[in-house]
């Protein structure tokens, strides 16, 4: 599928090897090292660029500088072209962490691999082991604050009526309802908060669905494309990858909470929905289901 933010894996295959592109392989440290990766990938996850300090693990690092100088350890330059690429079926989303991360520094020439390590190993492309390590490069940060929301900003904004921004829960039907989950101090979602969960936009091949198929379903949850859409989840990565889808379909204005879920719950001064009846409709057709 055509997309100035997706590569599909014959396009990559052909430019492997090809001067100022860096592929950054996303998947744990040892698939990359052991079971094989893409060549010449680089290895980098989300995890790495997140405050070590802050309970809320989605929140990125306060030292931008040191952030720079990982991102330029993966020999990305500003002019780079990026392609990052994941199993989109073993993690949360990460290649979206990465795209929204490496955006929101400044970043312009982007791209996810549609079908990610999937679809690139069902193909029987070429592949290597063992671990990259590029010349690093001249990166230097530019962050774009119209891509992040940060806590206060989003207190301030439940407060009061905003018909001109949707707030969109990525996490299962199940979280947005009130599901207890361990280590969260208190379940539900995000008054006026609409549940979108991430893992439904992808095929069985893990190509992304048609486009328009895509919108429909937004719509008919709510998205309106002329409104700015603000996504969280637990830790800002199963958001970041429906920020990503909701800017391959076309919506100009969104933005990811890095610290959503695991921080607002902590903070017992923002407010908390739940939905008790939509939690027991959930729980009592999971109860009937054949074993």
């Amino acid at each position: 599928m055509t997309h100035p933010f997706l590569i599909d894996t014959e396009t990559l295959q052909q430019n492997l090897g090809r001067s100022g592109l860096v592929i950054i392989d996303v998947r744990g440290k040892a698939a990359y090292s052991f079971g094989g990766h893409i060549p010449g990938a680089v290895h980098a996850t989300w995890h790495e660029f997140s405050d070590p300090k802050a309970v809320a693990k989605g929140l990125l690092h306060r030292d931008t500088s040191l952030l720079e100088r990982k991102i330029r350890e993966l020999g990305v330059n500003n002019d780079s072209d990026i392609v990052i690429y994941s199993n989109p079926f073993d993690n949360w989303g990460d290649e979206g962490r990465m795209f929204w991360m490496l955006q929101y520094f400044g970043l312009t020439n982007l791209k996810i691999l549609d079908g990610g390590w999937v679809k690139w190993v069902a193909e029987e492309r070429p592949y290597e082991h063992g671990t990259a390590s590029p010349k690093p490069g001249d990166f230097r940060a530019s962050p774009v604050p119209e891509l992040i929301m940060m806590k206060d900003e989003l207190k301030q904004l439940v407060k009061r009526p905003h018909p001109e921004r949707l707030i969109a829960d990525a996490r299962s039907l199940e979280e947005y309802a009130g599901k207890e989950v361990v280590g969260i101090p208190r379940p539900g979602h995000i008054p006026s908060a609409i549940s979108v969960p991430w893992n439904t936009f992808l095929k069985p091949d893990a190509t992304l669905k048609d486009f328009d198929e895509i919108k429909t379903t937004l719509q008919e949850k709510g998205l309106n494309e002329t409104m700015e859409v603000i996504c969280y989840c637990t830790g800002g990565v199963r958001s970041a990858w429906l920020y990503f889808v909701l800017k391959v379909v076309g919506y100009p204005k969104v933005r990811n909470y890095p610290g959503s879920w695991w921080e607002w719950s902590r903070d017992f001064s923002t407010p908390v929905e739940t939905d008790v009846k939509l939690l027991h409709k959930i729980i009592g057709q999971e109860a009937v289901r054949p074993s």
